[in-house]
This record gives structure tokens, sequence and C-alpha cells, in this order.
């Protein structure tokens, strides 16, 4: 008799009271079920469970063991839901976090169609532009643009993105294009002023090396989405992502400026809790938008 199923029998028996009860749920009889707990208590040398006409009751070792065969009975089943080939066994929670615009647009959307696939799989999106913690705060995974830092997590490429300046042709006609970095001062520049972005200005990459321009302009605000309307409308020039822009770049609605300096690495990422074994929920919803991103004509509306 294997070691597995011993255990998975004590720990039935003790769940569910009864050697009857955990006999039916294993589709065997009362008496093999009594067999392996026999048999477990010989190899360990220790009464784990007290029986009698009037019920079961566990000994001081026994809760002691109970406690240890629950948690490695979890982790055998995360092991086989890890890896695991049948889609249609998906099932659960999945919690995740997007930044407020990105979500919007690219993520909670495909959440119905990626859900029909899985009928059993309940999906919840918080979309915000606040840092969250996905271990303290209950999150599976989550969408960051730009490098993840943070060794406690795993980032996964999902599409290559990089920001960048853009104004409208009008504004530039108005206003002049800017050459270098410092002539950005005499630009109105429209700012994201969450947690101190303006103050601390925007970051390129000049002779191999990030540099920080101060910038300023007539309106700042701390949802990146009205920023983006207002550049589009022609007050002045943003510093947006590629994956934003895409469609008005291709209909020549916005042009991009001093791209030599923009920042290469921002891609976009899923990111999620450092763990032995990825769940399959997590792990196919990652798959299953970086197959919807890399659409030919995804990002600029022609696909």
């Amino acid at each position: 008799m294997d070691r597995y199923t011993e255990v998975r029998s004590f720990a039935l028996v003790a769940e569910h009271g009864s050697f009857a009860a955990a006999a039916l749920i294993e589709g065997v009889t009362p008496v093999i079920m009594g067999r392996r707990l026999d048999a477990l208590e010989k190899r360990l040398g220790v009464k784990l469970m007290h029986r009698s006409t009037r019920g079961l009751k566990l000994t001081d070792l026994g809760e002691q063991f109970l406690e240890g065969a629950m948690a490695l009975l979890k982790e055998f089943d995360k092991i086989e839901s890890s890896i695991t080939a049948d889609r249609n066994t998906v099932r659960g929670h999945l919690v995740v976090s997007a930044p407020a615009a990105f979500g919007r647009k690219h993520v909670a959307p495909h959440g119905p169609a990626f859900q029909k696939r899985f009928p059993e799989l309940k999906i919840s999106f918080n979309l915000t532009d606040s840092v969250v913690d996905l271990v303290r705060d209950g999150y599976d995974m989550a969408l960051r643009i730009g490098t993840v830092t943070d060794p406690n997590y795993v980032a996964v490429n999902l599409y290559p993105n990089r920001r960048v300046l853009c104004a409208t042709p009008d504004y530039l006609e108005r206003n002049g294009a800017p050459q270098t970095l410092e002539e950005l001062s005499q630009h109105n520049c429209l700012a994201f002023n969450l947690m101190g972005g303006q103050q601390r200005g925007w970051t390129f990459l000049r002779d191999g090396k990030p540099i920080a321009i101060r910038v300023s302009g007539n309106l700042d605000c701390n949802d990146g989405e009205l920023l983006f309307d207002w550049v589009k409308q022609g007050l002045g020039i943003g510093w947006r992502s590629t994956w934003e822009i895409q469609a008005e770049l291709k209909r020549r609605e916005l042009v991009t400026l001093l791209d030599e300096y923009a920042i290469p690495a921002y891609d976009i990422q899923a990111i999620y809790p450092q763990q032995r074994f990825l769940p399959a929920k997590v792990r196919f919803f990652i798959d299953y938008l970086k197959e919807v991103y890399n659409q030919p004509g995804y990002w600029d509306g022609s696909r």
C-alpha cells in the first residue's frame, strides 16, 4: 500500500468523523479504510486515532500528524493542477490587478471570452494606477507597464512597449518641435501628477544613461486617459506608451518626438508572486493575453 493512500485515507476519516463516510468518498468498504489506518499507525509506530463504539477521537500525535497531512495533500493537489494539460480543469477565482486605462481597454474586455472557455472560473478585475501588493492584497496576478524589479515577483513579457513623447501636428505647427531634451522647458508638457511624477520629471536615455528632465505645463492630472485626451486635443506634449498611441500614429493624428532618447525597456508584463507551482488559472490567462496581444493589427485597430 502506498504512503499517499494511507495518509489520504487517514485525513478523510478524521475530516468526516467515520470510516463509513470516508469509505463512501474513496469508493471502498469501511474495512479497507480501517486496514489503511492500521498500516499507517504500524509504520509510524504511534497511535493516531482512538476508535470505539461511541466514535473516533484523534490522539495528540494524531492532531499533529493531521495538520501536516492536510498541508501535504494540498501541496500534492497544487502539483497536479500546475502540470495538467486539460484546459477544462481550470476553475476557482482569478483575481487580477491592472493599470486603469490599460486594464479598461486591453485586460478586462478579454475577460468574458476567456471565462467562456472555462465556465467554472470566476474572474475579478481591479483597475487602478496605484501599485498593489499582490500577496498582501490577495491578487493572483497583475499587469504592469515597465520593468519589474521586485525579486518576490515573476515577470512575463507579453508585448514590447516604449515610452515616447508625442503631440498633434497642429500643436507642432503652432509651437515648433523640440530638437533637444532641454527644449522641452519651452513647451507645454502635460504631466502625470500621481506620487510626484511631475516633480521628478520625465526620464529619458542619453548616451546610454538615464536622465530626468524637469517639465512644466498649465495642465496636469493623475488620470492617464484624460492626459491622453488632452494630447489628442493639441493642448501640449505628452509622454505616452506606444501601446496607447498606435492607432493615432497610423492615422497621422499624432507624431512622436525625440525618439532617440526614448527608454527602450518599458514592456507590457504579467507578474505573479514567486511560488513553487503556478496555478493553471494564472498560467492560462497569461498565455491567452499573450495570444491576443500578438495578433497582427491588434494595437492599431486594423485587425
